[in-house]
């Protein structure tokens, strides 16, 4: 677990001296693990490793945004069958929950030889007055050939701790869109009047799309789309990165 602390450490000193007297926000970097739980002092538990920030204080947009990012970890750790997902109310009830469906489907399947494990971490990419980023990524193993790990971005005001998407950050997020694909055909070798899918990718309709979150840092928009969110496993996970500055007459918030 130690690896794990620094880590995360790390990730905020690293953070806090590049925005310096800018930021708008103070965190408090936490870190749980199965160890913590009353129902693992007896029996073994699956690896449980989880690394997040929280805002400090209990003003309004300080509980929003923990709230969400509260959340996107107890829905990271279900592994049920319920549509809606997980309707734990704590980080601490979802790793229970994790870790007693870990043991039913160990007494299911008596011949199952892996264990089961999470990772999660959640952290700051970018802060100031006006916007805060996110990077939220966790890798999961609940059997098979296989685990999986997905990557997504929260932005919020500051201000009022109200989540951002692409239209509450750009003016005009078609023209991210344009710029992305210009890329994303440049990475991959795709001639502006060849299907993108030509390479084996997936986009429906033929037609390319932003995933669903971006990330903002010091110098980049981060666009990241999931295995088998538009291609299969094998191809990974597909990150494009535009330069921030390109993008300065489009945003709607001061970046710093």
């Amino acid at each position: 677990m130690n690896h794990k602390i620094l880590r995360l450490l790390f990730i905020l000193m690293l953070f806090n001296s590049l925005v310096g007297c800018k930021k708008a926000l103070e965190f408090e970097s936490k870190t749980i693990s199965e160890d913590g739980l009353e129902n693992c002092k007896a029996v073994a538990c699956p690896n449980l490793d989880i690394d997040f920030i929280t805002v400090q204080g209990d003003s309004e947009q300080a509980q929003k945004i923990n709230s969400i990012l509260e959340n996107y970890i107890i829905q990271s750790l279900y592994i049920g069958e319920s549509e809606t997902g997980s309707d734990a109310t704590s980080i601490e009830e979802a790793m229970a929950g994790f870790i007693k469906m870990y043991r039913v489907h160990s007494a299911e399947f008596p011949g199952l030889s892996a264990e089961y494990f999470a990772e999660i971490t959640v952290a700051p990419t970018y802060n100031s007055k006006d916007i805060l980023s996110v990077s939220a990524s966790s890798y999961l193993y609940t059997g098979g050939a296989h685990g999986l790990g997905t990557t997504r971005f929260f932005n919020f005001d500051p201000q009022t701790g109200k989540q951002l998407f692409y239209e509450d950050v750009f003016k005009d997020p078609a023209i991210v869109e344009k710029a992305a694909e210009d890329k994303f055909r440049k990475m991959y070798d795709i001639a502006q009047n060849e299907s993108i899918n030509a390479p084996g990718f997936w986009f429906e309709d033929d037609t390319f799309y932003l995933p669903e979150t971006f990330g903002i840092s010091n110098e980049t928009i981060t666009l990241h789309y999931n295995p088998y969110e538009i291609a299969a496993y094998a191809t990974g996970p597909v990150e494009i990165n535009l330069p921030l500055s390109t993008f300065a007459d489009q945003l709607k918030y001061d970046i710093e």
